[in-house]
């Protein structure tokens, strides 16, 4: 066991609830937060090949947070596993605190993006694809989470239609699916994906083994999308 280790408490999932629960302020996008928080958890817990002491290791793989409003679970996953220091986490949001109501890639240790306008993270993850495939780095996944609401934006639909045909299958998509979209999408928002020639699986977004599972299935020569189900936001 290394010094760092020996320093860092252990912080599981049955602690994320006490981890957010030091940021307060933003609580208008707690259901925007607490939509994400079994994604997040699954994805840096069992899949994610990235490791807070090695932030800029280019065999990394790239999560891309779009959806980044209401960032408290974001934080929450990132301080339990060692990327930011968990006294950041009180003063989320203040003026000199590097956590901010959106995440900044340049002040949050783990963050690849800075977030703002919806819409922007999948057409971001599909540049990264391609970039990453144009250096010859194979082995790096890009996974980017978007929540149902940002299908309304055009430019995500022109990345859907791009990454199918480019056979982009380094590149994965979670869908957090809160009932919050304006506009239905005919078939559901796992035909959309397919249409495109993605891979999609649609399950239970509160199911780790089920999140787990559809993360993990293979799609070879195609992007995957994982459209991840949880309560309305309105509910």
């Amino acid at each position: 066991m290394t010094i760092t280790e020996e320093r860092t408490p252990a912080y599981g999932y049955t602690d994320l609830p006490a981890l957010m629960g030091l940021m307060t302020g933003d609580e208008k996008h707690g259901p925007a937060a607490t939509s994400t928080l079994d994604v997040l958890w699954v994805l840096y817990d069992r899949v994610l090949r990235v490791d807070p002491e090695r932030t800029d290791d280019p065999e990394r793989d790239r999560f891309l947070l779009s959806k980044g409003h209401g960032p408290m679970a974001y934080y929450a996953v990132l301080a339990a596993k060692g990327f930011l220091p968990v006294e950041w986490l009180p003063d989320f949001g203040s003026y000199d605190s590097p956590l901010g109501h959106h995440p900044d890639r340049v002040l949050v240790p783990g963050a690849e993006i800075g977030s703002g306008s919806l819409g922007h993270g999948l057409p971001i993850a599909v540049g990264t694809a391609l970039g990453l495939r144009a250096q010859g780095l194979d082995e790096p996944r890009v996974w980017t989470l978007i929540g149902d609401a940002e299908l309304d934006e055009g430019s995500n639909h022109e990345a859907i239609a791009f990454a199918g045909p480019a056979g982009l299958d380094r590149l994965h998509t979670v869908v957090v699916d809160n009932a919050s979209a304006s506009y239905a999408r005919p078939g559901g928002i796992a035909a959309r994906f397919e249409a495109a020639g993605w891979s999609a699986h649609t399950v239970d977004g509160r199911d780790h083994d089920a999140l787990y599972a559809a993360f993990t299935a293979p799609h070879p020569g195609r992007p995957h999308a994982v459209v991840a189900r949880v309560e309305p936001k309105n509910a």
